[in-house]
């Protein structure tokens, strides 16, 4: 039985096969919840020649509730945690039915070249929801203080891109 998401998620995969915008690509991975994707580096950016590994897993509450996506290939950016979540407005609290994957995709490598080097909004301890904590303080200080740096170990990122699993 087709659900409204697995119905959903193959007009996304119909239109992402159709009309890929530039620069990105994803599939299903034998399970219409569970995808695959790359986005490569925009051109002309310290991202270009990259190749960047996601997974973007699915519920039954798509396109109502947004998938969980997380970078597979190692990031060096002030809105992609370690192990490789992204803060990104429309994943979370900014969610919207109308977005879909190829939407989603296009706006996280939109994302690479104009990051928020500030703050991830996390509760404190104390319940305070405007604490605020760097998602990677080393990126997003670069990213404020140093450019050249910046681009440097964006660089590295992108070379990396190349041989990682």
């Amino acid at each position: 039985m087709k659900t409204p998401a697995r119905k959903r998620l193959m007009r996304d995969f119909r239109r992402l096969l159709q009309d890929p915008p530039a620069g990105i690509s994803g599939s299903p991975q034998g399970n219409i919840f569970l995808w695959n994707a790359v986005i490569f580096g925009p051109d002309d950016t310290p991202w270009d020649g990259g190749m960047f590994k996601l997974t973007l897993k699915f519920t039954e509450d798509y396109p109502n509730k947004p998938p969980t996506v997380r970078f597979v290939t190692r990031m060096f950016h002030p809105n992609i945690f370690a192990d490789g979540n992204i803060c990104l407005d429309i994943l979370k609290k900014q969610w919207s039915p109308v977005y879909d994957v190829s939407s989603l995709l296009t706006s996280i490598q939109s994302l690479l070249c104009d990051p928020d080097p500030y703050y991830y909004r996390l509760p404190s301890r104390s319940g305070n929801s405007n604490a605020k904590s760097p998602v990677d303080s080393e990126a997003a200080r670069l990213f404020r203080e140093n450019k050249r740096e910046y681009n440097s170990r964006v660089k590295e990122t992108v070379e990396q891109s190349w041989t990682a699993d």
